[in-house]
Order: structure tokens, then C-alpha cells, then sequence
């Protein structure tokens, strides 16, 4: 989404160069008043969920096909990353968090995002909320990795458990969500 007006005073947003520390940027500025939309990237964080020695991946409600992933949510003002991760699994999959390491740190250009992501050992009966359309539990050495985003952690989360992750390509991915068939 590009933003067109200026959200204090309602005059369009225009790219214009600027100094600033490290040379110049462009950025939407407003016409009228100083201010600026700066557009800085979004944390979001990822939990790669394991109940006993089972990997929980989950399907969003509102995406098409059958794909599965990571779970993920956006942090909130006054919590760190550890009880955001704890807090968006509670809340998506009524599991308890009992332990949390931290994987990795992400970028993800595509959705202007970076992904911190965790390992999280978490216990109790999975009961999904309406954000959440199905789950599946695999095994490690089951897991296939996406190339973006999550995948990248979910990979480097396996390398740390002696497993050698395999990633499909791009085209296999919305082949697989064109034919309704699950994945990972």
C-alpha cells in the first residue's frame, strides 16, 4: 500500500530527496507540512511450533489453496519479542509456550517485514482461532521449506537439529496451491 496523503494535514505526499544521516533519501513527504513517511519495515514475529517431536504448521482462513506455515504475528506496543511470540501462539493455537530460542533474524522486502523468529516448545491441546482454518503436525525430517521469509528460518532452524533443509521452488509452491494439496 503507498500512502498518497499526508496523515496530518491532508495534503498529497510527494517523493523528494533529502539530507539525512547517510546522505540523501528519497521519501513521500508532504507538500504542505514537514511531515514525512518514513515506510520503515514492520516486525513480525514467527514461531516454529513443536509439540512433542512434531512441528505444528497452520493454514491462514483467508488464504487460497491448502498452504501451511509458520505461526506469525505482529508484535504489540509494551511487549518484548518473547512474550509476542508466547502471546500469538496462545492466542492462534491455545498452546502454552514452555520454552523459547530465538532462530533469526529476517528480512523480507516483498511485505516491507522483518521476520524475528523463535523455536518455541509448547504443550497443550492445539484449539485454532477463526484467524486459523486447519493445522497439521509433521515430523522434522518432513518439512519442506518455502524460499522466503519464514521458510529461511524454518531451514535454518532444521540445519540446527543435524537435518539438511530442502526448499521448493516458487513453481512447485502454486502448483501445489493451484491443486488444493497440502504443504509446508
Amino acid at each position: 500500500m503507498e500512502f498518497r496523503f499526508c496523515p496530518l494535514c491532508a495534503s498529497a505526499l510527494a517523493w523528494q530527496t533529502q539530507a539525512e544521516d547517510g546522505g540523501d533519501k528519497s521519501r513521500l513527504r508532504c507538500t504542505a507540512c514537514a511531515y514525512t513517511h518514513w515506510n520503515n519495515p514492520t516486525p513480525v514475529l514467527a514461531g516454529i511450533v513443536q509439540v512433542g517431536d512434531k512441528v505444528l504448521l497452520a493454514r491462514n482462513a483467508a488464504w487460497t489453496g491448502r498452504r501451511f506455515a509458520l505461526i506469525t504475528g505482529f508484535m504489540e506496543a509494551g511487549e518484548t519479542p518473547e512474550e509476542g511470540i508466547a502471546r500469538e501462539i496462545k492466542e492462534e493455537t491455545n498452546l502454552e509456550v514452555q520454552a523459547l530460542k530465538l532462530v533469526g533474524v529476517y528480512d523480507f522486502k516483498r511485505m516491507n517485514q522483518v521476520i524475528i523468529a523463535y523455536h518455541a516448545h509448547a504443550v497443550g491441546e492445539v484449539s485454532l482461532s477463526p484467524e486459523l482454518a486447519e493445522y497439521k503436525m509433521y515430523a522434522p525430517e518432513e518439512l519442506i521449506c518455502w524460499p522466503a521469509g519464514t521458510g529461511h528460518a524454518l531451514a535454518d532452524w532444521l540445519r540446527t537439529i543435524g537435518i539438511e533443509p530442502s526448499y521448493m521452488s516458487w513453481e512447485e509452491r502454486e502448483a501445489l496451491s493451484q491443486a488444493q494439496s497440502p504443504q509446508t
